[in-house]
């Protein structure tokens, strides 16, 4: 007992540290490197004695140009994993997607229609989380039938609500101007890190933060969701009622990082897999996992696409190389997939 007391202690701390060692490693990996040492001493310089007691140009590249994008990646990568493996359990299903309510769909609506429009960066960003949450509250309405909640008809009608804010999307593609406005839309949906900025960081972390929160705190409560309702009552568990919290905080979740920096694909479905592989099928191992595992592959990405070329390649082509052929050999290893 006390042996296995000590391995889960040593895998928490492992758990803990890998995201802050990835975060240091990245920090350094650009056009101006640094090296690990070199950041860990400025960052602790800058802490104890100010910005002054360091170089300007060192201050200004981790401080205001990679710490940003540093604290984004592995808060969206964090809270894309654990969304991802939220769905899966309330759904019951291993293919399930942050995407799965149509939340996707419906936020990257909003901030193309913002950007269509002319508006700056905080109106995308309100916009993309305000459609987000809209194309939920449009699942739950089509699929509640007489105040009781069905997981296929949940399925379905978001499928219906996700194909109708992308036929949205379509439209605004279509009538925006090809010049100057559907680049940036283009860009935008293909998912970048670049623009972010301690402003709008400060205004979707609390929405990120929030809902991984929540699911963590309830992470043993989600290996209940596939007993049927009436073993569940017998249980004293509600399921309406966890469904309706756990799928809000994960929508919560991908609203904010959709909002922030466009659709970025293969992470809520592959990181999951990734960390039940590695731990088992118990959500209280697997959540932790999830978010130390997804925040280090997000962190990996980003580094990638900033700095493997001279120009930044859209972060969901790179997650789409690199998630479909680890997710093949993922599925060759097992034999099938398994909820």
């Amino acid at each position: 007992m006390k042996e296995l007391r000590e391995k889960k202690t040593i895998r928490s701390l492992l758990l803990l540290l890998l995201p802050v060692a990835a975060a240091i490693v990245c920090m350094g990996i650009g056009r101006v490197s640094i090296k690990p040492t070199e950041i860990v001493r400025s960052l602790y310089r800058i802490v104890v004695y100010g910005a002054q007691s360091v170089d300007g140009q060192i201050y200004s590249v981790l401080i205001r140009v990679r710490l940003p994008r540093i604290l984004l990646a592995a808060l969206c990568g964090a809270g894309l994993s654990v969304s991802g493996n939220a769905f899966q359990s309330i759904f019951s299903n291993a293919l399930a997607t942050p995407d799965t309510l149509g939340v996707s769909a419906g936020a990257s609506f909003g901030a193309a229609l913002a950007l269509l429009l002319g508006a700056d960066l905080f109106t995308v960003q309100m916009s993309g989380l305000a459609m987000g949450f809209l194309a939920v509250a449009l699942t739950y309405f089509i699929s509640n039938r007489k105040g009781r909640l069905s997981v296929i008809m949940m399925v379905l009608a978001g499928m219906v609500v996700a194909s109708l804010f992308e036929a949205g999307l379509s439209v605004i593609k279509y009538v925006a101007d090809p010049d100057s406005t559907l680049p940036s839309i283009t860009f935008w949906l293909m998912g970048s890190l670049a623009n972010v900025s301690y402003g709008n960081l400060a205004i979707a972390a609390p929405f990120i933060l929030g809902g991984i929160l929540i699911i963590y705190l309830m992470r043993w409560k989600l290996n209940i969701l596939s007993l049927q309702e009436d073993e569940a009552k017998a249980m004293g568990v509600n399921l309406y009622a966890m469904r309706m919290v756990i799928s809000l905080a994960a929508t919560m979740i991908t609203a904010a990082c959709v909002s922030l920096c466009g659709q970025v694909g293969w992470v809520g479905l592959l990181i999951p897999h990734i960390s039940r592989m590695l731990f088992g099928n118990n959500n209280r191992d697997v959540v932790p996992a999830s978010i130390s595992l997804g925040a280090v592959f997000l962190l990996l990405i980003d580094t990638l696409a900033r700095a493997a070329t001279s120009v930044e390649l859209p972060i969901s082509i790179l997650t789409a190389f690199i998630g479909a052929p680890i997710f093949i050999l993922l599925l060759r290893r097992t034999g099938g997939i398994e909820a």
